[in-house]
């Protein structure tokens, strides 16, 4: 693999998507070739599951496996393959929104999800994190102020504390490849963060 895997995480509302097409930017201006994609979705098929999984009741168990499987089809489909080619592949979320949301928000089993991830795939992990950290009230009042709510972002203060608590585990556990970032900086001093770190990636 010649490429970089770059992912930005965070509770809804966090501004983690407010930064990404300007660090794609920043990365293009050094002669890089950068895709840019989300979870879910990504390509045609996992656009659609991204559909079911924002707007349709389920399971738990059903959400988790369709994260999975949308998750699959965009690391064969787009990631691997960018990868491969030597660019730098920029995604809004990877599988540790799945622990903190599926795991610490609504309950699966760590070891569960663990499973899914050596299924799907394997050794890749990113090579740099960056999780936009907010408390969950001010990211609420973010969320509120800028669209209408869908199922995930409908959900209350405590899960969104539990999803942080989430995030927070992950970073104990990868601490080499996590950046974290204060969400409530100005948007100005993220941008300085972001662009100092590339040199490091």
């Amino acid at each position: 693999m010649n490429g970089r895997f770059i992912t930005f995480e965070g509770i809804d509302g966090a501004g983690k998507s407010t930064h990404i097409e300007w660090f794609a930017q920043q990365v293009r201006a050094r002669g890089v070739e950068v895709v840019v994609t989300r979870e879910p979705g990504g390509t045609p098929l996992a656009e659609r599951l991204r559909g079911l999984l924002l707007t349709e009741p389920m399971s738990v168990e059903a959400e988790t496996l369709l994260m999975f499987a949308a998750r699959r089809e965009h690391l064969l489909a787009l990631i691997r393959p960018a990868l491969a080619r030597g660019a730098w592949v920029v995604c809004d979320r990877f599988t540790d929104s799945t622990y903190a949301y599926q795991g610490s928000g609504r309950g699966v089993p760590t070891d569960r999800i663990a499973e899914l991830e050596r299924w799907v795939h394997g050794d890749l992990q990113p090579h740099r994190t960056y999780l936009f950290d907010l408390p969950a009230d001010l990211a609420a009042q973010r969320r509120a102020d800028a669209r209408a709510a869908d199922r995930f972002e409908g959900e209350d203060i405590a899960f969104f504390e539990r999803v942080r608590n989430g995030y927070r585990a992950r970073v104990d556990a990868s601490p080499g490849r996590f950046v974290v970032i204060d969400a409530r900086e100005p948007i100005d001093n993220i941008k300085k963060l972001l662009q100092d770190s590339i040199l490091s990636i």
